[in-house]
């Protein structure tokens, strides 16, 4: 578990997120990794369609700079909770999950259990769609 400042400074702490939701992302993302933006459309879609049946993003910011962060979450419409130290590859959750490269994502159920790691574009659609035909 962790804690980490909102963009108006206020802590969250990602088991606040998790336990509240069937289904959680947690997604290392920065706004100047060109990966991570080109895979949001994606993760937005899949939110979408599957955030009344209790799947959620958290999004975890391994930016430096508040104003780009800030940017891109508004430029891709990244609706859900985000989080950073603006600590750059030095993001004390980023570290903790031994995260050395982006984008980097886990699956995460309500009970904090990753339930599958780094899935992007269509695999993310089947694991998220599977995990909710249960």
């Amino acid at each position: 578990d962790f804690t980490q400042n909102d963009a108006d400074g206020n802590p969250v702490k990602f088991s606040d997120i998790y336990s509240k939701n069937e289904l959680t992302l947690i997604d290392f993302w920065a706004s100047w990794c060109n990966p991570c933006r080109q895979e949001n459309p994606n993760v937005v879609a899949v939110y979408n369609d599957y955030k009344d049946k209790g799947f959620s993003v958290f999004g975890v910011s391994l930016d430096r700079d508040r104003a780009n962060w800030l940017k891109a979450i508004e430029d891709d419409k990244l609706t859900w909770d985000h989080v950073s130290d603006l600590a750059y590859w030095d993001n004390a959750a980023a570290k903790l999950y031994a995260v050395n490269s982006i984008p980097s994502s886990l699956l995460v159920d309500k009970n904090g259990k990753i339930v599958a790691k780094n899935k992007r574009e269509a695999e993310l659609r089947k694991v998220v769609a599977e995990y909710f035909e249960k």
